[in-house]
């Protein structure tokens, strides 16, 4: 059993707003192991950046609030140190990835002031020693005449290329966690696949922790070792890629999981969507969350909110639906069948 690194325990991140208060993050409680790669997955809105944001400490009073909950780290509560420790934290012990390289990088300064910049506030080391270190970050990123790429800046790159330069800054200090958040938004395909690959071989050679977030399962399907499902500020499921991809215990996940086009089988039915629009998250419907967007609600779901709790299959799983032990999700994301013909 790997030692845990991070441990988070009902946590919650409140907003402030004109219209009510917004419940980004509302009593999350999960715990990531060394070496452990988590993907978070859901649709936007579903608290997944907020989480990540409020584990380094980035929520800024008082528009944005931690109200409750610990964010233990190596076996210290982050949210009990001074705004210097964190700092020490954030960047030498936890590095995160901005949603857009677009903006994350300052466009009136050099990619080398930059990586140099991040160096030397992590480590004990010279200018020189920081520009030998940031020449390495950048080839190891695999990016091409990496010490004449130092003078660049950031609007002369490719969003490729600027998305390596953001992981080369997060893995420069040799950090025990990287928080990825949406690391392949807006680039194609194949650079997607360039940059996941890119993040997956150094991940295993330092033996970095990383929690993906994403909205696409098919990013987290070849990377990820566990994935835990996110929707309206909770955790409504959790599990190991093979059970989540193939076993399905939560009606939301099976309808993520249903939208998706299968290239291993041949198509026999019309792809699945989820119905609606997830609730805002200044009013929050009873019970279920899911309820109003869920083909198999019953009475009980609108009355009484799901915890998340063991399945019943002797799985690893973690599931927060009242009808967990009833459905057989995997079959019907098989068959293809309706909610009426798999209630039957």
């Amino acid at each position: 059993m790997s030692k845990t690194l991070l441990k988070v325990d009902n946590l919650r991140t409140y907003f402030s707003t004109q219209e009510g208060v917004v419940r980004a993050v509302d009593g999350i409680s999960f715990s990531l192991a060394a070496g452990e790669r988590r993907g978070v997955v859901g649709e936007s809105g579903s608290g997944k950046s907020v989480a990540a944001l409020s584990i380094m400490r980035l929520i800024e009073p008082p528009a944005g609030e931690i109200v409750t909950g610990t964010v233990e780290f190596q076996g210290e509560n982050l949210l009990e140190l001074g705004e210097d420790e964190m700092q020490a934290v954030r960047g030498g012990k936890i590095a995160m990835i901005f949603q857009d390289p677009m903006t994350a990088l300052n466009p009136v300064y050099t990619i080398g002031d930059q990586l140099m910049e991040t160096i030397m506030l992590h480590q004990n080391v010279s200018a020189s020693e920081a520009r030998g270190l940031a020449i390495e970050a950048l080839q190891d990123v695999h990016i091409p005449d990496a010490e004449a790429k130092l003078a660049d800046y950031p609007h002369q790159f490719s969003g490729g290329m600027r998305q390596r330069v953001m992981i080369a800054m997060g893995l420069s200090c040799n950090p025990d966690l990287l928080i990825a958040d949406e690391p392949t938004t807006a680039l194609d395909v194949t650079t997607q696949a360039q940059i996941m690959d890119l993040m997956l071989n150094l991940a295993e050679d330092r033996g970095t922790a990383v929690l993906l977030i994403t909205h696409d399962l098919g990013v987290v399907a070849g990377f990820c070792d566990t994935i835990q499902v996110m929707y309206a500020g909770g955790i409504v499921e959790y599990g190991t890629a093979d059970e989540i991809f193939h076993n399905p215990q939560h009606p939301y996940t099976w309808g993520l999981l249903a939208s998706m086009a299968r290239l291993d089988e041949e198509r026999k039915h019309r792809l699945h969507s989820i119905a609606g629009a997830p609730p805002s998250v200044i009013d929050l419907p009873i019970g279920c969350r899911f309820r109003p967007r869920c083909e198999f609600a019953v009475d009980k779901c609108g009355k009484v909110l799901p915890m998340l709790r063991a399945a019943e299959d002797g799985s690893e799983q973690l599931v927060a639906c009242h009808r967990a032990e009833e459905l057989d999700l995997k079959l019907i994301n098989a068959s293809g069948e309706t909610n009426a013909e798999a209630s039957s």
